[in-house]
């Protein structure tokens, strides 16, 4: 069995075409306006999650990374929470944090300071800097232990063995443009068991997969423009891909999450799409999803400052 490890124990996880999740969703993290008390967030972004439902949140504007547990009212800091800043103990401007199984850490991407940096995920008072220079967005690590990283400003995917700074090229790299050799300001990434690379190409407004050793990508979501019809998409941030194939990508400026079964024309609204607002059956800018090992969808909304829960629906 592989153990795809952004993929929060997705090899667990059994997703098809027929899956649902209840329409009306439950916050399980911030909900009380921006702010910076422990209850609050203020622009969460990336999330993940562990096997026992606990939460990990970037907490973009106070630069911190924050950990909901199961059924908590409350989140604890576990990175950062010093104010934005430079420091080993600091981080500035968060976007993503995913979970090394492996050795019980948290990878960060601390963009503006453009390092990726590792916190111990228990009493950690400090992280360790372990890429640098590199305009940071989303992270994906694989089966093996590379760290692939979504550069937002160099326009490319790279891919890092644990210690080396450098990286080798994985997608894009060809400046900024809509060619499929191109992205144009990729934000998440996400790798499969086969080291195929899903990436949302936020300014293309479509979702590309780079199969290993590739030159040019596919699109495999979006790529018609940018709108709200079932072709499109407008502004892609997160994206999860199930063992089918699937693609499932939070389509930020259209607040919903939509679904692309493999080799789909169009996509599917699984949650969100009833415009943007604050009940729990909207959403406003959704940037960061992921799923549990049960199939609940979690999805972090920039403008609601808040987490929501949406349960897959039992047959």
């Amino acid at each position: 069995m592989t153990s795809i490890l952004l993929t929060s124990f997705a090899e667990n996880l059994t997703l098809n075409a027929n899956t649902k999740w209840v329409q009306n969703g439950v916050i399980i993290a911030g909900g009380n306006g921006a702010g910076s008390g422990m209850n609050q967030l203020s622009i969460p972004l990336g999330l993940c999650t562990d096997g026992n439902q606990t939460v990990y949140i970037a907490d973009y504007l106070n630069h911190r990374i924050m950990e909901w547990e199961y059924g908590a009212t409350v989140g604890r800091v576990v990175a950062g929470g010093k104010g934005g800043g430079n420091r080993n103990d600091q981080l500035n401007y968060p976007v993503h944090a995913i979970i090394d199984r492996d050795r019980n850490n948290l990878i960060i991407s601390d963009y503006i300071n453009k390092r990726i940096v590792r916190w111990p995920r228990e009493n950690g008072t400090g992280g360790e800097i372990i890429i640098s220079n590199v305009g940071c967005w989303g992270l994906a690590l694989d089966d093996v232990g590379f760290i692939y990283i979504a550069d937002y400003d160099k326009h490319e995917v790279r891919r890092y063995r644990m210690g080396e700074n450098q990286g080798s090229l994985v997608a894009g790299g060809n400046g900024a443009g809509t060619g499929l050799n191109q992205l144009n300001h990729p934000r998440y990434v996400f790798v499969d068991e086969d080291h195929s690379i899903y990436v949302s190409d936020d300014s293309n407004h479509r979702v590309m997969k780079w199969m290993e050793g590739a030159k040019q990508g596919i699109i495999v979501a979006g790529g018609e423009g940018q709108g709200n019809a079932f072709n499109q998409l407008s502004n892609p941030y997160g994206v999860f891909v199930d063992h089918s194939g699937t693609v499932y990508v939070a389509d930020g400026s259209n607040h919903r999450i939509v679904r692309w079964c493999r080799g789909a024309t169009q996509g599917e609204v699984i949650v969100g799409g009833n415009g943007s607002g604050n009940q729990s059956k909207q959403l406003n800018i959704p940037f960061g999803l992921t799923f549990d090992r049960e199939g609940n969808l979690y999805v972090s909304e920039h403008n609601n400052h808040r987490v929501q829960k949406f349960n897959i629906q039992k047959r």
